[in-house]
């Protein structure tokens, strides 16, 4: 033990002290770069001692080149304030001034929106050069100013590495796009040197929802594939040190959270990015707030153009971007092929609506809910038609069962009879069942839609404080359950019920409460809505069932 105690120091001694932690190698080549002579200047040769000497008395008088300074730059538009940094280059910071931070479960306001966590810029880049990676974090970066007839620009310009590198902003008034030009020279002017820019999305964002854990649940990332479908890729999904990678042309990429996203995209015609990768975070119990994702733009003869996308998750303007820009808000999960065009169309007719007539959302969702069950109407009226008839019949059927268990050949030959002679055949009762699933894709739609429609944020009706949250006094569940177990009632009016039916009684409005205890109120009024439209049908049907030749007597449930 002595002898690898003292013995290794020896035969293994420790390296040189690294340079200091404020200069990245960047920096070093270009203090390299600048030092070197001019190309092109006369040099007169010297004798090898004097010119040693004369180098080391400059280096000891030469004053060491001041650094960059670092300054943020504030630029406001109509609809938010942005903020970026020469150190980097990076866009640190957006506020979105329509937005207000939601408290105490809707009702509270806490000041404007802001994306970005304190100390976590929304974009950083790296650049990919031959044998080397560089980050931009650390080079400061030179800042000028101007305008365009696009819109205010603020641009910075570094040497990395021997490479002259610029970044220009463009912000656009009365929009939540920022356009961004980027190039790199080459090591060597003229060479065909191939060069990536790698763009850092947000690894998390600050969080203004009152329901924070709500708000984290729907962190993720998506992206889009030219000529595919976009893709979701939820935190929660990746296990920490976890990557995915996805090779282009790629169209766009996002980072977002409940409301609210931070995306690049490509300009329109332009080539799409080459890969996007996403890296799984460090999880802290079971709530997943970080991970990494990050988008590589190949550089055409050292420039690249693209388009940054930092604002809500609104609608209309995801739309007004083109390029199937409002998938980045894929609805449906797993369901996503299904559900995202009942969504698509849900919305949009609620957006309609809201310009038509002007009211707000939630007497929106009290009309949308009367006029879905106004237009199905008739259909529902066959459907139950339909049951009721087969009610009637199922007596006779249950005898034809009994008569011929025996024979199956002969059973089905007289349950056939019994369907011919009421008018009815076999697949009544499948022609009665679908008219009441129409429904429900729309209340799927719904469902995901007030899940991060950000047109229902912070919107009050009635008690509620906001519609997309739920009724903080679970008045609305309750009311959604007893319409169930009223409807549920009238329905059996006139029929001898049984075992089974009476249970159900009890049973589905239970499962309804427990269902929609937590869900978004502004959802839970629609279905309240729609059971309460239904009352008057289902009462009228009733009605009709009784004036008929007595009550319908149903034989034992059957499994």
């Amino acid at each position: 033990m002595a002898l690898v105690l003292v013995g290794v120091p020896l035969i293994l001694p420790n390296p040189p002290a690294p340079p200091a932690t404020g200069t990245s190698a960047a920096d070093s080549a270009a203090k390299v770069t600048a030092t070197a002579p001019a190309a092109g200047a006369p040099q007169v040769a010297a004798p090898q001692g004097a010119a040693m000497a004369a180098a080391a008395m400059a280096a000891d008088s030469a004053p060491a080149p001041a650094p960059e300074p670092v300054d943020t730059t504030t630029v406001a538009t109509p609809l938010a304030t942005y903020r970026t940094t020469s150190l980097g280059g990076a866009l640190i910071g957006a506020e979105l001034s329509k937005y207000q931070q939601l408290t105490d479960g809707g009702r509270g306001r806490a000041g404007t929106v802001q994306l970005a966590r304190a100390g976590d810029p929304l974009l950083r880049y790296r650049l990919v050069v031959p044998g080397d990676t560089i980050a931009l974090d650390g080079v400061r970066f030179r800042r000028t100013e101007g305008t365009s007839t696009a819109g205010r620009q603020v641009r910075y310009d570094a040497t990395v590495a021997g490479r002259a590198v610029s970044l220009t902003y463009t912000f656009l008034p009365d929009s939540y796009r920022v356009n961004v030009a980027a190039t790199v020279a080459a090591a060597v002017p003229g060479t065909a040197e191939k060069r990536f820019l790698v763009v850092a999305l947000p690894s998390a964002f600050r969080s203004s929802e009152a329901d924070t854990t709500e708000d984290h649940n729907h962190l993720a990332y998506a992206y889009k594939v030219e000529k595919q479908g976009a893709d979701g890729v939820p935190f929660r999904d990746l296990d920490p040190g976890e990557r995915k990678l996805d090779g282009g042309p790629i169209t766009w990429a996002v980072a977002k959270n409940k409301y609210f996203l931070v995306g690049v995209l490509t300009p329109v015609g332009a080539p799409g990015f080459a890969e996007v990768g996403f890296t799984g975070g460090v999880r802290t119990g079971k709530e997943v707030t970080q991970a990494e994702g990050q988008v590589v733009m190949p550089l055409a003869d050292g420039a690249v153009a693209f388009e940054v996308y930092a604002g809500p998750q609104e609608f209309t303007r995801l739309v007004a971007m083109g390029r199937e820009f409002e998938t980045s808000n894929p609805y449906g999960g797993w369901m996503q092929g299904m559900v995202q065009p009942f969504a698509t169309m849900v919305i949009r007719m609620l957006l309609w609506m809201k310009a038509t007539l002007g009211v707000s959302y939630g007497w929106l969702l009290v009309i949308f809910g009367v006029l879905v069950r106004v237009v199905l109407w008739p259909l529902n009226q066959k459907a139950m038609r339909s049951s009721m008839q087969l009610q009637r019949v199922q007596p006779e059927l249950q005898a034809v069962q009994a008569k011929y268990k025996g024979d199956p050949q002969r059973m089905q030959a007289e349950i056939m009879r019994v369907y011919k002679e009421h008018g009815m055949s076999p697949f009544s009762s499948l022609s009665g069942c679908l008219p009441m699933l129409i429904p429900m894709p729309v209340f799927i739609a719904l469902f995901f839609v007030f899940q991060n429609t950000i047109e229902f944020r912070g919107v009050p009706f009635l008690w509620f404080p906001d519609i997309s949250v739920k009724d903080p006094y679970y008045i609305i569940p309750v009311l959604v359950a007893a319409t169930t177990m009223l409807m549920s009632w009238i329905g059996m009016r006139g029929i001898q019920s049984n075992d089974q039916q009476k249970m159900m009684l009890y049973l589905m409005p239970g499962i309804m409460l427990v269902f929609f205890f937590s869900m978004a109120s502004g959802l839970n009024l629609y279905y309240f809505v729609q059971n309460l439209a239904s009352l008057p049908q289902q009462w009228l049907i009733s009605q009709e069932r009784k004036k008929g030749s007595g009550p319908v007597v149903q034989g034992p449930a059957r499994t």
